[in-house]
């Protein structure tokens, strides 16, 4: 970075803190906002202050919201009986892009990793249980990403909500739409037979 002024090599250097910025792209990044207009350059930077300063995490479910409730938690029209436990903010917004749920949400903030020290009290577990408790959900989706740590969070909080008299559920897990079974894992194809339907 030596090459670049101190102040471009600063945002250079912060830029590639971002997820999933390496150092050719955060070089791309602040090149482009070099070029920027001014005002472009300072629209971005209140953009940036504005969410710091007025996002917060809904007090139900714990999405981000800038409100007293996050928008699926103040829509009246949503059912309350089923519940859709994700790990993060970003799989909630990723399930309701892809709109087959008309139910409420959970995140957990996380997924169980004992060997990153996250274990169910570092997540949202308790106020889950607690959420179901109340008595008005029949049915818990458990939508936590296919992955070791995923399986694990899902497999705990089933053993947790099944005494609760709750119907749990777990999202099916298997083949893309438009995916070709020759290029496909193992392990993928093998959990699309599990998850198979009627037809």
């Amino acid at each position: 970075m030596r090459a670049y002024p101190r102040s471009l090599a600063r945002l250079i250097e912060e830029l590639e803190k971002l997820p999933g910025v390496g150092p050719k792209t955060a070089q791309r990044l602040a090149l482009h906002l070099l070029h920027a207009s001014a005002e472009d350059a300072a629209a971005l930077a209140e953009a940036i202050q504005d969410v710091k300063q007025s996002i917060r995490e809904c007090p139900v479910c714990f999405n981000y919201t800038d409100a007293d409730l996050c928008p699926v938690c103040s829509d009246p029209h949503r059912d309350e009986a089923t519940l859709c436990v994700v790990g993060e903010a970003r799989d909630l917004l990723a399930m309701e892009r892809a709109g087959g749920l008309r139910g409420r949400y959970h995140v957990l903030g996380g997924l169980l990793s004992p060997m990153d020290g996250i274990g169910p009290e570092s997540l949202r577990i308790s106020e889950l249980l607690a959420r179901v408790r109340e008595g008005k959900i029949r049915e818990v989706v458990l939508a936590t990403n296919p992955t070791v740590e995923g399986d694990a969070t899902a497999m705990y909080l089933a053993a947790q909500l099944r005494p609760l008299g709750v119907r749990v559920t777990r999202i099916a897990l298997g083949l893309p739409v438009g995916g070709d079974l020759d290029y496909a894992d193992d392990v993928t194809i093998a959990r699309a037979l599990e998850g198979r339907t009627e037809m």
